[in-house]
């Protein structure tokens, strides 16, 4: 396998690995999943990351030895001061089971280290079932989340680093791109006021405090934990940011969803993974 930076016409078919790959390994609905590979991997904006100083797009070529060399898989990284950052790491399911997802993962970290990068950080998709696992196969941890929108919608992405690490972790690197961090005002939080100090928002007569640094990601905004106490150690419910109510219920999968907006959530469960795949 060869991997090499890509050519502005190879865009469709990194766009078709983005796809296929998503398909099999992110629990997004199909509208979903063509809205980010527009938004992130469209002709425009492949060949804007191709011409980006700050940003590494890399290709896996593969041949199969009978129709010659196909892109296999493709990764993307980029710079933040000290900090370099894996966004994307997509691999064709066809060909999966081959270490690409290694290839891709160990070449780029090594290209962000060598453009300057002192640490590296690896951003997931909450929805993406397979890659958690992966990530955490390099001896990567959990180190927090990231609120996002990309093509419209309210995602949450995990941030993992080298748990050796005692850095703060920069703000999202692509913060003036059309992703970027979902960190909605408190104004803009329907019925919610602020009470010394603390986000709340009351149900009938009963104050409840918001736990803006606990959201889970929703299809139309995310979701917030609610306490009964200040301290928030007395759980209360959640909170819908899209609408505001507070009657969102949870079912035994751990899944969100609010009945007044429709604006729903499903939590990432550890036995889908299959890291072997990448």
């Amino acid at each position: 396998m060869e991997i090499r930076e890509p050519e502005p016409a190879e865009s469709e078919r990194i766009r078709g690995v983005v796809e296929s790959s998503m398909t099999t390994s992110v629990r997004l609905s199909p509208d979903q999943i063509d809205g980010i590979a527009d938004e992130e991997f469209d002709d425009e904006e492949v060949a804007a990351k191709i011409d980006d100083e700050e940003t590494l797009l890399r290709v896996v070529e593969t041949g199969d030895g009978i129709e010659g060399t196909t892109i296999a898989g493709v990764v993307e990284g980029r710079l933040a001061d000290e900090w370099g950052e894996v966004d994307w790491l997509f691999v064709d399911p066809e060909h999966r089971g081959r270490g690409i997802g290694t290839e891709l993962y160990e070449t780029m970290t090594e290209r962000l280290r060598d453009r300057g990068a002192d640490h590296v950080r690896v951003t997931v998709l909450e929805e993406n079932t397979e890659g958690h696992g992966f990530v955490e196969r390099f001896g990567l941890e959990h180190d927090g989340d990231r609120e996002v929108v990309v093509a419209g919608e309210s995602l949450v992405t995990y941030v993992y680093t080298d748990p050796d690490v005692d850095v703060s972790l920069p703000t999202d690197s692509r913060a003036d791109d059309a992703t970027a961090t979902a960190d909605t005002a408190d104004e803009d939080l329907p019925d919610t006021e602020m009470a010394d100090g603390s986000l709340t928002t009351t149900d009938g007569g009963t104050r409840v405090y918001l736990a803006r640094d606990e959201a889970d990601s929703g299809t139309a905004a995310p979701f917030f934990p609610t306490y009964e106490d200040e301290a928030l150690e007395q759980q209360y419910g959640y909170y819908c940011a899209n609408c505001g109510s507070l009657e969102v219920s949870m079912d035994n999968m751990e899944r969100l969803a609010c009945p007044d907006c429709g604006n729903d959530h499903a939590e990432r469960s550890t036995d889908s993974y299959d890291d072997s795949r990448l």
